[in-house]
């Protein structure tokens, strides 16, 4: 039986389709500044509640926003059953705080943890959903109530910004099989 292969989608914002997870997180953050992509979010969640359009001279940037964050998303999703086969390089020893941002000092370790605990608490559709939520009511002349819980979401894509960061930042290499005498 033929696996189903996740498409990234990742032509409408790098202009040509990517097949490799890690290849998708390198395009991602070579596209934009991980500090962007955290305040584009944060402000679009606020728009939500302030009664005015987000970005309203250009509404192209949040659809881009938009496309881009959600080919991360199925990267990520990808990314939490390779922690068997791949490892982050480097080690956490060097640990610091002011590096660590919003994971734990195990997560700081093993960034693929952030990713496993992300989608065993909420689904890829789930996760889309909230971020078509979040754009669809940014770019809304009125307030709406959300019927939705906006906070889990929104602090595992922050997690999943920053392992994803951090693991392209110490790099990953595939975990060398030990062979028996």
């Amino acid at each position: 039986m033929k696996k189903n292969k996740l498409s990234f989608e990742t032509k409408f914002w790098v202009y040509y389709e990517i097949k490799n997870p890690f290849e998708v997180i390198d395009a991602f953050f070579d596209y934009a500044h991980l500090d962007y992509y955290k305040q584009i979010l944060g402000e679009a969640i606020l728009y939500n509640s302030k009664g005015r359009i987000y970005k309203k001279n250009f509404p192209e940037r949040v659809f881009v926003f938009y496309t881009a964050l959600r080919s991360f998303l199925k990267a990520c999703y990808c990314l939490q059953s390779k922690s068997r086969k791949w490892k982050v390089k480097g080690s956490s020893e060097n640990w610091s705080i002011l590096h660590q941002a919003s994971l734990t000092r195990v997560e700081y370790g093993d960034p693929f943890i952030v990713f496993q605990k992300a989608f065993v608490e909420l689904t890829l559709d789930e996760f889309e959903f909230f971020l078509s939520e979040i754009v669809h009511l940014s770019l809304a002349p009125c307030t709406e109530e959300f019927d939705f819980d906006v906070m889990t979401p929104y602090l595992y894509l922050i997690k999943m910004l920053d392992a994803s960061q951090l693991m392209r930042e110490r790099g990953v290499e595939k975990i060398k099989k030990e062979k028996l005498p």
